[in-house]
């Protein structure tokens, strides 16, 4: 076992230099973005009470959250296991404002197991939520800063998945589904295995037309979903329609706003249902099965916390966007790394301060070292020329 201490569980990783720095340039970078489209940055804690953790936030959180007993008051405690149920509680408790609020965050969460929306189990989660308005409006503001997130990594060729969980929402309620027969439908949905749907439709004696209706949500994907589904789910309940309506008008403001971004729909993708409430979107790279960024609106969650808000948001794992992406070749490429002598001149130091106070990355040998100016990773070398120490190439 001794040679094995320096081993971390599955699923949990670190970041070494220089793709350590190349996070930390990057988590900069986005913040400044966020600041620049007026999101606040807030800081959650790590750790919080059970109950204000999951509030809200369905079994599927519950089963990724890792849990303590706090030795102070002998109640339940988990690990974040995502920021956005935090993000509502300092908008419903702390902040309390009446205006639209915009929110950013960033740091590490913790998954008792891995997903398909990262492999790590500490991904450094970054994102943004809207609370205060209803409107389309801010569901696309919100899909426009995830693809601007993106595109800041060097993740360029993706395409967007819209979807809207309210459609399936109504027509359970119009088939009387009650809420295992929801569940098992929903499991069956997710896999898009007909038969099994059909058998389910069957078993909870759902007739039609809701029956044909709910089995259609399989199929109605691709470009042209919202079309076919003006026809397929004609006969379904005002609900649906106005979900129908509303996922509609969000996509035309889209494609306005990102007409180089390929649109996709799915009506039968039901990522997060019991935490989203409306419209959901997802980020897809080719080659990549997995969503790369996903957001959604989640409105029930403020009223959980006591204070009803509406709310839009996104997330992603950021250290998977860095490998995704070409950022961190590109800052590879500009950062230049100086390499000094060891020696106690005057103007030698003076130098060194006067490049380290314009940014630049100085490094001093050290005597008796091994490995010279190549070997530490430098591509520029402080000489001396007469009295005056020059930056040189190597």
């Amino acid at each position: 076992m001794d040679n094995e201490r320096w081993l971390l569980p599955e699923g949990v990783d670190e970041v070494l230099p220089p793709q350590a720095w190349n996070l930390e340039n990057l988590r900069r970078d986005l913040l400044s973005l966020y600041r620049s489209w007026g999101y606040e940055l807030v800081i959650p804690p790590f750790i919080e009470f059970l109950d204000s953790l999951l509030t809200g936030a369905g079994s599927d959180l519950d089963l990724k959250t890792f849990k303590l007993t706090d030795q102070i008051t002998g109640r339940l405690m988990g690990v974040r296991a995502d920021m956005t149920p935090q993000a509502a509680r300092m908008d419903a408790h702390q902040l309390r404002r009446d205006v639209p609020t915009r929110l950013c965050y960033l740091g590490t969460v913790l998954h008792t197991r891995s997903d398909g929306f990262a492999s790590s189990r500490n991904p450094l989660q970054i994102g943004a939520e809207l609370f205060g308005h209803a409107g389309a409006e801010s569901d696309v503001e919100v899909l426009c800063l995830m693809i601007e997130t993106l595109k800041r990594t060097g993740v360029n060729d993706l395409y967007l998945d819209l979807g809207h969980v309210g459609i399936y929402r109504g027509l359970a309620r119009q088939a009387g589904l009650d809420e295992a027969g929801e569940q098992a439908l929903f499991d069956a949905l997710q896999r898009k295995a007909m038969p099994e749907i059909d058998t389910l439709l069957k078993d909870l004696e759902v007739q039609e037309p809701a029956a044909g209706m709910l089995a259609s949500l399989a199929e109605l994907n691709g470009d042209d979903a919202i079309e076919r589904a003006k026809t397929v789910l004609a006969e379904a309940d005002q609900e649906v329609q106005d979900a129908l309506t509303y996922l509609e008008q969000v996509a035309k403001m889209v494609q306005q706003r990102l007409p180089n971004v390929p649109l996709h729909f799915d009506l039968g993708e039901l990522r997060c249902y019991h935490y989203q409430t409306g419209v959901v979107f997802a980020a897809f790279v080719p080659g990549r099965g997995q969503e790369i960024a996903r957001g959604g609106r989640y409105d029930a969650i403020g009223k959980m916390f006591g204070r009803s808000r509406p709310a839009t948001g996104f997330s992603a794992d950021l250290k998977a966007l860095l490998q995704l992406g070409g950022w961190a070749t590109q800052q590879a490429d500009e950062e230049e790394r100086i390499y000094a002598p060891w020696s106690n001149d005057p103007t030698l130091l003076k130098e060194i301060e006067n490049l380290r106070v314009q940014g630049k990355s100085v490094v001093c040998a050290l005597p008796g070292q091994t490995g010279g100016a190549a070997e530490m990773g430098c591509n520029k070398i402080l000489k001396q020329q007469g009295n005056t120490w020059v930056v040189s190439s190597i």
